[in-house]
């Protein structure tokens, strides 16, 4: 699947979005990803979820365990495993930190990767990779749905996007004259930093 695929998915969803937007990181955006648009239609998720599958491979071989990270990360970390053949597990806050809950654990040796929804400053998956760490499983990197960063999200280990595209995010004091004259919405599930 190509980026401009993957990307055409997200518009049939109706989850790109334009306007004046806070991100969960507290920065701002004229774009926002309302991926569970494209996660209430479970043939559009699989689609885009198989084909993530397939760069994992490609990237890291085969794969014994996907960690995802709760909320947003469950259904595309559950449908990436399933293409992949393997089991899913998520992280969870607990608190202000995610912890592996439900009697989730990572097995000795197991080959793991991180899979999460949207990336746009690597913050989530470097928080669920010190969960990771703290277990005996083998970490193999992380993927995404989309890398929102252009490639700049450091997050500690390979990460494999689906597509990769630079979408500007400012700090609130710092926004461009266009997007300070829309009103502010909140559409994700975090409150602002």
């Amino acid at each position: 699947m190509t980026q401009e695929e993957v990307l055409a998915e997200f518009r049939a969803a109706g989850a790109l979005l334009e306007g004046h937007f806070i991100l969960s990181s507290g920065l701002r955006s004229p774009v926002f990803l309302q991926k569970m648009r494209v996660f209430e239609d479970p043939p559009r998720a699989e689609r885009l979820c198989r084909a993530l599958a397939g760069r994992i491979r490609e990237e890291f071989g085969p794969v014994d365990l996907v960690v995802s990270l709760a909320i947003g990360g469950i259904v595309p970390g559950y449908e990436t495993a399933r293409a992949l053949g393997c089991k899913a597990i998520f992280v969870e806050r607990e608190g202000r930190d995610f912890e592996l809950r439900r009697g989730f654990d990572i097995p000795a040796g197991a080959r793991v990767v991180l899979v999460e929804d949207i990336v746009s400053t690597g913050g989530s998956l470097r928080e669920g990779l010190d969960v990771v760490r703290r277990s005996p499983g083998e970490i193999l990197g992380a993927a995404c749905l989309i890398d929102r960063s252009g490639g700049r999200a450091e997050i500690g280990v390979p990460l494999v996007a689906l597509a990769r595209v630079d979408i500007p995010a400012y700090p609130p004091d710092a926004l461009p004259p266009e997007l300070a004259a829309i009103p502010a919405e909140k559409p994700g599930s975090r409150k602002a930093a």
